[in-house]
């Protein structure tokens, strides 16, 4: 998709023709934790479904800790891939779900996986997708990509944006899959390593 200033994301403005990523108090991968599915056809049925829709609740700051628990449990698997804990591991939730829009999807009673947003003047940045183990391989990343798509188009966007570490090759093609492109690649640091951004224009 922690709080972190703009000193600790100096790739989001380097440039003078480079792509504006802003410079946001969150510089996170953004990564569904879903496993990759085939391209969709015509005939595919549409990601957010009516058990979908009727699982979806806004975040509160008495979802802090279920938030920070869901993601935590999510990227632990991206650890031994990157080296490190990916920083949404770490971010501050009780501030991310005051200063961002932080969607909940509860499936079967429990919380299933979430979605952090950050509208923009001119955009709708994913900040963190992230699917509880137990539903992962289940669409709920798809479902949520759709869901921001909608409330994007209510705000009267008309493009969508994200990052992620380049090491996630499969989050990279799943983005593709659903329509984003990429924009760019660049290394943020040594530690850090190449982030790839991406965004989709809706039509």
């Amino acid at each position: 998709m922690h709080i972190w200033t703009s000193h600790d994301a100096p790739w989001l403005t380097d440039g003078e023709n480079a792509p504006r990523y802003l410079d946001l108090p969150f510089s996170q991968e953004t990564t569904v934790q879903d496993q990759p599915s085939p391209p969709e056809s015509p005939a595919s049925p549409h990601p957010l479904t009516a058990a979908i829709r009727a699982g979806l609740r806004r975040a509160t700051p008495a979802d802090a800790a279920a938030v920070r628990d869901l993601t935590r449990a999510a990227y632990a698997k991206w650890v031994s891939v990157l080296g490190r804990e990916p920083k949404p591991m770490a971010a501050d939730y009780d501030v991310a779900v005051r200063d961002h829009v932080v969607d909940m999807l509860h499936l079967d009673g429990e919380l299933a996986a979430l979605i952090e947003m950050q509208p923009e003047a001119d955009h709708l940045l994913i900040v963190n997708v992230a699917v509880s183990p137990a539903y992962q391989g289940r669409g709920c990343g798809r479902a949520l990509l759709a869901h921001a798509e909608e409330l994007t188009r209510s705000l009267g966007l008309g493009e969508m944006r994200l990052y992620t570490s380049a090491r996630l090759t499969e989050n990279v093609k799943l983005y593709e899959r659903v329509g984003y492109k990429v924009d760019r690649e660049e290394e943020a640091s040594p530690h850090l390593g190449v982030f790839v951004y991406m965004s989709k224009l809706l039509l």
